[in-house]
């Protein structure tokens, strides 16, 4: 079953315009101990700025399920559900696993290079993506919106993975060889931002953006390979979670 497709491109504008603009509105804060100096009062004078957090997280784990859409390929429009799971061993920080299965197909693009050109594109579609990253949540508040206070988290997260790719590499430069996608395996820097809005204390939704590297050749001419250098993968994620 081929998953729907939006455009992800708008869609991941409008979620960054909104992240920033709650950031905005939002008390937010490192931790309910803050202290802050205003140096326009008596220098003897401190402000301890308490906000009374609702959704602890320290000592508890949590699982997601995610629709994610790519933002790189120009020729594939690809799509993803995302498994993951995590435990915060401290009020700030986790550790988290992730599982990634994609589903790739030809778009628009693609198929008018073909009909026009009668050429194909390099393309290395991502099939599966795992790993495991520390998640760093500094930032915590809430907004009151139509007489409701949404909280919400917004974390960082940075580790390892691995991807597994196919690409057209050893073919596509040849045109009396047939187009075929070989198997490919990555080690990869994964990293991510997530914003998390708590609609009870155990159930939550989130925005997620991801940005993976990983280095890969590029497509072989003449015989020779192709060269390999830092490659990229991005996407959006739309996930509903529980926290236990």
């Amino acid at each position: 079953m081929k998953l729907p497709q939006l455009n992800s491109k708008n869609l991941l504008k409008l979620t960054v315009a909104w992240l920033f603009a709650g950031s905005l509105l939002a008390p937010t804060q490192a931790a309910e101990d803050d202290l802050y100096d205003f140096l326009w009062l008596d220098p003897d004078k401190k402000v301890y700025v308490l906000q009374n957090k609702v959704y602890k997280k320290a000592g508890k784990g949590y699982a997601n399920i995610g629709y994610s859409f790519g933002l790189d390929d120009n020729y594939q429009d690809t799509t993803a559900m995302q498994f993951a799971a995590g435990y915060y061993f401290h009020e700030e920080w986790a550790v988290e696993l992730l599982y990634h299965q994609y589903s790739n197909s030809n778009n628009e693009s693609f198929d008018n290079l073909q009909r026009i050109n009668g050429s194909v594109p390099f393309i290395r579609k991502v099939n599966k993506k795992y790993g495991v990253l520390g998640v760093w949540s500094p930032f915590y508040g809430k907004i009151n919106t139509f007489n409701k206070i949404i909280y919400f988290d917004w974390s960082f997260g940075f580790g390892l993975g691995q991807i597994q790719t196919e690409s057209n590499a050893l073919t596509v430069s040849s045109s009396s060889t047939a187009n075929i996608y070989n198997d490919e395996d990555q080690m990869a820097l994964l990293g991510k931002t997530a914003f998390r809005i708590h609609a009870t204390e155990n159930f939550h939704v989130g925005l997620e953006y991801h940005r993976d590297h990983y280095r890969a050749p590029g497509p072989a001419v003449s015989g020779n390979p192709g060269i390999e250098k830092w490659r990229s993968n991005s996407e959006f994620v739309i996930s509903i979670g529980f926290s236990f």
